[in-house]
């Protein structure tokens, strides 16, 4: 990996608080042919998400036929598809090429606010597309009453609203931490458990309180 690279360390501020300026992504695999080849792999994957949803939300958008709730929520997780997989994988694929990504911890806590959000969010989606099926299916005949626009609107507004909180509720734990030693993250994106294990504060309840805020929203969207 280099000594410049293994030497990188966390500073320490005035107040006695620890703060680390650099977060080191280790690639997944240390051959450069293989780099070479995921690389290729996962880019091709990462071009063909983008265009596939960007054609999904433009064909929803042009075809009046298809502005219906079921579509719009398929809209939705189209563009929310494409903001998990964007929010991942150009930091992944330097790091294929570079074989590490130096990443600053504000680029590093970010990054994980979007990837929680944005997954977040497509899990409340799936649950309301669930919910449209349902009413479709076991009420046609309220079918307009249940799913109006105004529910609609309420239904995606609350998924992206669960997104955020989920998502501050890591992002808050995250920024409560003082990191201190080696900041190396053997991973391809910044995850919140590999993040915890840099970590020199008490991670107790840390670890609880996003587990509690993600198995919540887990258990109601697959009870939906």
């Amino acid at each position: 990996m280099g000594s410049s690279r293994k030497d990188l360390r966390c500073s320490v501020e005035r107040k006695g608080r620890t703060s680390c300026h650099v977060r080191y992504l280790i690639g997944i695999v240390q051959s450069s042919t293989l780099c070479a080849i995921f690389f290729v792999i996962f880019l091709a994957i990462h071009v063909v998400t983008l265009v596939s949803n960007i054609s999904i939300i433009t064909l929803i958008r042009r075809c009046s036929q298809l502005h219906t709730p079921m579509y719009l929520f398929l809209t939705h997780l189209a563009f929310v598809d494409i903001g998990c997989s964007t929010s991942v994988t150009p930091i992944m694929l330097i790091g294929f090429v570079r074989n590490g990504t130096a990443f600053p911890v504000a680029g590093c806590e970010a990054q994980l606010c979007f990837v929680v959000m944005f997954g977040t969010t497509e899990c409340v989606l799936l649950a309301s597309m669930a919910y449209d099926r349902y009413v479709a299916i076991c009420s046609p005949l309220l079918y307009s009453t249940h799913m109006s626009p105004g529910v609609c609107i309420i239904l995606v507004v609350a998924s992206y609203l669960g997104g955020c909180v989920n998502a501050w509720t890591f992002t808050s734990c995250l920024l409560s931490l003082s990191f201190c030693g080696p900041n190396q993250v053997d991973h391809f994106f910044c995850d919140f458990s590999p993040l915890l294990k840099l970590s020199c504060s008490d991670i107790s309840i840390t670890e609880v309180v996003p587990s509690i805020s993600s198995g919540s929203i887990i258990v109601v969207t697959v009870l939906v």
